[in-house]
């Protein structure tokens, strides 16, 4: 049985696609010499591994949870004369960090960046029958040129850093195209006039033509001949509004020539009105829980796509409506899930790890970046951008003010529709909405904190010498943090002193909740966090996804209505 058999990319879903997902023959490469000595001739490999699931997790079969600084692994692909006749794209969803691939001996290409998606055109690489496939992964989570997000620095996990990822992580796939294909598309929804655009690059010459679906009926169609790019718009015959809750979707199917792309897109937009954060010109009150997509035996992969699919269910379960998809690049299958309930999240990237203090590594951010940005445009679940969090000094280094005012403004540029946070917490340079994080955990002091929005038009900001609230529209992006353990260990991690009972820990969260809830100048909060994390001990469910407490007590405290919705 193939492992995460489903498409990986639902967005973008052809009929003609191999999943290569399963074992494949493994090495380490503990001094990055094996390509010197010889590895590609080499008939036996010493291991074996299950891909998509990193070296470091159980579902692997390896388990080595030590520094990996790189990797290596091999396959055989069997290619038919038909699939020869057009082009074949060989797509990673992400290698953790800098990867090579040969196809027969031969170099097919390279790619940096371990959170962005990345394919290869490997079709004059090819023969008919047996070929061989060979990545190579290099990883160093200790260079402070290399995004990592979560992942610890040091050997044992500690506070909120976790468990590492190397190579291999989402799935491998293979695409066989025609001479002529769609190679990307970007949906432009409008719910006031019923309208969606599409704009599509394709190779080749031909009739490029979209046609929307509702429940199977058709919604609209446009169609138009092209050698390059297109765009055109589909006048929408029934309006069926994406909403919170209810992500509504319209099925949109394109072809150009015999290339035919499955895809989706919701009939939503998103905006701000001064303190507001309007869906589809309705207030609504951002719910959210900072959901870091770890798993005990997969690490950052899901085990199946289920496992996806429950993390939202509980997280909807206990009140929220969305979360913050924290310091990492979350999997398209899931967000397709975030698209299908009505489930809203903020995109964000692993930025730990990178030193922000110098350009230097700019072009090395930048990017892998974009390219995230550019992977998810389409999805409606994604309502803002979040390329950082807590741009914290580094070796006694402050980051550098305009390397972040670049990336809110590439991202912007990119963007338009949707509004982005340069730094979630601090150090705001250029931002559209000004966040805080706020980990006190006395509900008294938060609300007088915060009241002073109301009451004097104050955001009381603990780093107001390195940023200045103008005005923008905030929320509370992390609070709360309250840990609660079975058996306490030395290494259990969570914010302030624990609760002592069961009663303590639920009025400590309904009192700081009902702080933010109760502001009408906030838009939303995120609650640290939806479940624990190795360590770190702070969340609503176990490591496991099983309850700590019974879920309805916060579904009533997190799902009232708020003071700044309609």
């Amino acid at each position: 049985m193939i492992p995460r058999s489903e498409h990986p990319f639902p967005q973008f879903e052809r009929k003609t696609w191999e999943n290569l997902n399963g074992e494949w023959d493994f090495e380490f490469d503990f001094g990055r010499s094996k390509l010197e000595t010889g590895i590609l001739q080499r008939e036996e490999w010493e291991r074996k591994i299950i891909v998509p699931f990193c070296p470091e997790s159980k579902l692997s079969g390896i388990e080595h949870v030590d520094f990996i600084p790189a990797v290596w692994y091999r396959r055989k692909i069997n290619i038919t004369e038909k699939q020869l006749e057009g082009r074949i794209l060989l797509h990673f969803g992400a290698v953790d960090y800098l990867t090579k691939v040969f196809i027969n001996g031969k170099e097919a290409g390279s790619h940096k960046g371990g959170y962005s998606s990345f394919k290869f055109d490997i079709t004059d690489l090819l023969t008919e029958g047996e070929n061989t496939l060979v990545v190579y992964a290099v990883d160093d989570v200790r260079s402070p040129l290399q995004p990592i997000g979560k992942q610890c620095r040091e050997y044992y996990s500690r506070g909120c850093d976790y468990t590492r990822t190397t190579g291999i992580w989402q799935t491998v796939w293979l695409e066989f195209v025609p001479k002529n294909y769609i190679k990307s598309f970007k949906i432009f929804p409008d719910y006031l006039n019923g309208t969606v655009t599409v704009s599509a690059v394709v190779e080749g010459n031909g009739t490029f033509e979209a046609k929307a679906f509702y429940d199977g009926k058709e919604m609209g169609t446009f169609s138009k001949k092209t050698e390059k790019n297109v765009t055109g718009e589909i006048a929408l015959s029934e309006i069926h509004l994406w909403e919170v809750g209810k992500g509504r979707l319209y099925d949109l199917e394109l072809t150009f020539g015999d290339d035919e792309v499955k895809s989706y897109f919701g009939l939503r937009n998103v905006k701000l009105d001064g303190y507001k954060f309007l869906i589809n010109g309705k207030s609504v009150f951002q719910r959210l829980v900072l959901d870091q997509g770890f798993y005990p035996d997969g690490i950052y992969t899901a085990p199946t796509e289920e496992d996806l699919i429950n993390d939202i269910k509980i997280s909807m379960d206990v009140g929220f409506n969305g979360a913050r998809l924290h310091q990492k690049v979350f999997e398209p299958r899931f967000l397709y899930h975030c698209d299908r309930l009505g489930y809203i999240v903020w995109g964000e990237f692993a930025n730990w790890g990178a030193d922000y203090s110098s350009y230097q590594s700019l072009e090395i951010f930048l990017p892998q970046w974009l390219e995230c940005v550019e992977r998810d445009f389409n999805h409606p679940s994604i309502i803002g951008w979040c390329p950082f969090n807590e741009t914290w000094d580094v070796e006694g280094r402050r980051q550098n003010d305009e390397y972040i005012r670049n990336i809110y403004n590439a991202t912007k540029h990119v963007d338009e529709t949707r509004p982005c946070i340069d730094t979630s917490g601090n150090f705001h340079v250029e931002t559209d909405i000004f966040d805080v994080h706020d980990y006190d955990q006395e509900p008294e002091v938060i609300k007088e904190r915060y009241d002073k929005l109301m009451t004097e038009g104050v955001l009381v900001d603990k780093f107001s010498d390195r940023q200045h609230y103008k005005g923008e529209a905030t929320f509370v992006s992390e609070y709360g943090g309250i840990q609660w353990s079975i058996n306490p260990g030395e290494r259990d991690w969570g914010y302030g002193t624990a609760p002592k009972t069961e009663e303590e820990f639920i009025a400590r969260y309904k009192g700081l909740t009902d702080a933010l809830l109760d502001n009408n100048r906030m838009f939303g909060f995120c609650y640290t966090q939806l479940y624990d994390i190795e360590q770190e001990q702070n969340g609503l469910y176990y490591y496991d996804r099983t309850p700590k407490f019974d879920t309805e007590i916060f579904r009533k405290i997190n799902s009232r209505k708020a003071a700044i919705e309609d």
